[in-house]
């Protein structure tokens, strides 16, 4: 499958999930409520040749990974009994810090989430590297209030291909 037949997909989910979430509401059900699900993140990127021969361009001597540390703000939206979850969140991160360097990124993702956990999205990511779409996919744990995200994202650009896994935890409020 080809990134834009990929992306055209998860588009077309993302409408009929709102248009879903939309009729629910305007049948008189419970409204819906966001919930704030923010909290630290940290993690890893691995880098494709190319991209880190992009980032060496920009002044920016990185090896072929590096950790990543940051904060994810995120709304979420209760759609229905059933679980499915509409996810708004911004991504912001500070990669290479155990090199010396700091690599920023910033990425506002848009997906769902099922009432299991398993969670997709998608949405722009900007780095030194350059802009790209960040797709991502994983599941959140959760016991209680708190919830432990493990997160896989994937940004395909001209340069090549970053993969960054990600976990870390946030409270229910």
């Amino acid at each position: 499958m080809t990134t834009h037949t990929f992306v055209r997909h998860g588009v077309c989910m993302l409408a009929v999930m709102l248009l879903g979430a939309s009729s629910t509401y305007a049948q008189g059900s419970r409204p819906l409520t966001p919930i704030s699900l923010s909290g630290p993140r940290i993690g890893a990127t691995f880098l494709s040749p190319g991209v880190a021969q992009k980032l060496k361009d920009n002044q920016i001597d990185t090896g072929w990974a590096f950790s990543q540390f940051g904060w994810q703000l995120e709304k979420r939206i209760k759609t229905g009994p059933s679980g499915l979850s509409a996810v708004n969140e911004w991504v912001f991160l500070a990669g290479g810090l155990e090199q010396g360097i700091v690599i920023p990124s910033v990425s506002w993702l848009v997906g769902l989430r099922t009432g299991s956990g398993v969670e997709f999205g998608l949405g722009p990511n900007l780095t030194p590297a350059g802009v790209a779409l960040a797709m991502a996919g994983g599941v959140t744990v959760s016991r209680g209030a708190l919830n432990v995200p493990f997160n896989v994202a994937v940004v395909p650009s001209r340069a090549g291909v970053r993969v960054s896994v990600l976990t870390g935890f946030n409270m229910r409020r």
